[in-house]
């Protein structure tokens, strides 16, 4: 606008000048007009370029965060998805407005993919990589789309001390190497997040670590969700997930119980005391971090689509 009115300002005293009478001062200021209005014309074509380069930027910065692609973008909403109820799966379905058969376990969803009574499942990856492929329980599933990427934690009742304790059992078995080997026994070293250092900290009241101590056993909630909770061929509760719950219990000096759940009911477990503790490959969400008292994550995880090798 400033050059507009510059412009107009420089055109009046040409105008100005030729009505004085002076005729070369005329043409001179007649020059000096038309090379102002050039030079407005120049700025303003240098300013729209400006600008179009920076909306350019804006909208490619915009896509970056918020994490859109071409992958996500393509993912086809014609399909059936088996889900696990009340999972990070289900979730992801949910936010990308996807149809679902909805079961009790990933497992089962699985199942449901190789039964052919489902298209499509949405399980965790570290899951994937364990029960899909070649050389696995499902060598004819593969695992396409990533809808989310997430980190695992344990979850305790609201409140209770008991997530410190992990904390601090975390923190050691990291320092010393127990919780890489363990993870390297099951494949998901790669996956592990670094623990710091970690004292616990006791309740002053009602303490729920004194509380465990005190009935002599550690009930574990959890699904069966190999490479995290899974049964050997003896029956025993294996998996890196077990392996670490089993470490912490030792520590507590009390026995470890495991205890198969309907994960869409696990708060309600935690808070009527039928489980201690939530230890089955967990996402950190708003809900879970705010309904429990959870551990700092251990693992990073993403939320797969599975569907049949062609």
């Amino acid at each position: 606008m400033k050059k507009k009115f510059a412009l107009m300002l420089s055109v009046s005293m040409a105008v100005g000048t030729v009505l004085a009478g002076c005729g070369s001062a005329a043409k001179d200021a007649a020059q000096t007009a038309a090379g102002a209005e050039e030079q407005a014309d120049t700025d303003s074509a240098q300013e729209a370029a400006n600008a179009a380069e920076s909306t350019d930027d804006v909208t490619a910065e915009g896509t970056e965060e918020t994490g859109t692609d071409s992958d996500t973008a393509s993912v086809d909403t014609d399909l059936i998805y088996a889900v696990e109820a009340g999972s990070a799966g289900e979730a992801a379905a949910q936010d990308n407005g996807l149809q679902t058969n909805v079961v009790t376990s990933q497992a089962d969803a699985l199942m449901e993919v190789a039964a052919g009574t489902s298209d499509a499942a949405i399980i965790d990856l570290l899951m994937a990589g364990a029960m899909i492929g070649e050389g696995t329980s499902y060598p004819n599933l593969t695992h396409t789309t990533e809808l989310t990427t997430e980190e695992y934690g344990v979850g305790c009742r609201k409140g209770s001390d008991l997530a410190s304790y992990i904390n601090a059992v975390f923190g050691e078995s990291y320092a010393d190497g127990t919780m890489k080997e363990t993870a390297a026994v099951y494949g998901v070293q790669e996956a592990l997040v670094e623990q710091p250092a970690s004292e616990f900290v006791a309740s002053a009241e009602d303490s729920d670590v004194a509380y465990i101590q005190e009935k002599g056993n550690l009930i574990i909630g959890i699904t069966e969700f190999e490479p995290m909770d899974y049964k050997d061929e003896s029956g025993e509760w294996v998996g890196f997930d077990a392996d670490m719950a089993r470490l912490t219990a030792e520590k507590l000096g009390v026995e470890a119980q495991f205890v198969v759940i309907d994960w869409d009911n696990k708060i309600m477990e935690l808070e009527s005391k039928t489980i201690d503790v939530v230890w089955n490959g967990m996402t950190l969400t708003a809900e879970t971090t705010s309904a429990m008292e959870c551990t700092n994550a251990y693992c990073n995880n993403a939320q797969v689509i599975v569907v049949p090798a062609e």
